[in-house]
């Protein structure tokens, strides 16, 4: 399975400190299904643009069946990566976005501000998930049967998912 991951973020692409999400995402899909995975890796400053390029080339090139971004889903200027997604998805659906908002909630109520969606172009299924590790991690680990379900749907191929461990 084929998987694209995005990070976005204006300081990590211009070298102030290292990538730690997108190294998050990789593990965590990793532990999620049992397919083996060929990961696209991608890191770009938070301009609109580029992600929605990236998107378009990781959905319609690179053939990828989930394009999972990382980072600018929050309310500050540069936070566009919800604008980029919807610039290039064919369908929203915006119940990933919600599931996330509403779990992590309890945690950090900070979460509401959180603006990631999610939805289909062609046969790939893009996420977008908050830029910290933690967020990461405890998001997308919501997300493993309706990101089955969705490929299964969208591509006829449903990964298998790995028994998942109590807590985790």
């Amino acid at each position: 399975m084929k998987v694209g991951r995005i990070t976005l973020s204006d300081r990590a692409h211009g070298g102030v400190y290292e990538d730690r999400s997108g190294p998050e995402i990789e593990r965590v899909v990793a532990e999620l299904f049992a397919e083996p995975i060929e990961f696209v890796r991608i890191l770009l400053p938070d301009e609109e643009e580029p992600i929605a390029a990236a998107l378009r080339r990781l959905a319609d090139q690179g053939e990828c069946a989930l394009a999972i971004t990382t980072g600018g889903t929050g309310p500050a200027p540069r936070d566009v990566t919800p604008e980029a997604t919807r610039q290039v998805l064919h369908k929203e659906l915006p119940g990933f976005g919600e599931i996330m908002r509403s779990l992590s909630y309890a945690r950090v109520p900070t979460a509401i501000l959180s603006r990631a969606t999610a939805g289909i172009r062609g046969r790939c299924l893009i996420i977008n998930l908050p830029g910290r590790p933690s967020a990461v991690r405890e998001c997308l680990s919501l997300l493993g049967p309706a990101i089955a379900e969705c490929l299964d749907h969208i591509r006829g191929f449903r990964p298998r998912l790995r028994e998942q461990k109590e807590g985790g």
